[in-house]
């Protein structure tokens, strides 16, 4: 399993209408192979900051499989308008838990 973590900045007054966007891409995620779901993630300092934790059996079924769908055409037609910038994409793996 890795974890894709990406930080989202929206736009100012955007913030509820984002969360609105991800919730109905939910499903995208939830039927993309390899995907066993997301966590969405505000900042309470900073509102308009978000993180996007989704987790997957690996980097290829991200990077290859969904990128390269029309799931994520429509994730970015959905959450896209309101990205004040572009995301920042991480994957990582988890070494070490308590």
């Amino acid at each position: 399993m890795i974890y894709e973590l990406v930080e989202i900045h929206v736009i100012a007054g955007q913030e509820e209408a984002f969360v609105a966007a991800v919730q109905e891409a939910a499903p995208l995620f939830r039927n993309a192979k390899g995907c066993h779901g997301f966590a969405l993630k505000r900042s309470i300092e900073a509102p308009d900051l978000f993180r996007l934790l989704v987790r997957w059996d690996s980097v290829d079924d991200h990077m290859v499989g969904f990128r390269n769908s029309p799931a994520f055409a429509e994730w970015r037609r959905l959450a896209g308008p309101h990205f004040a910038r572009p995301p920042h994409v991480e994957h990582m793996a988890v070494v070490a838990e308590a």
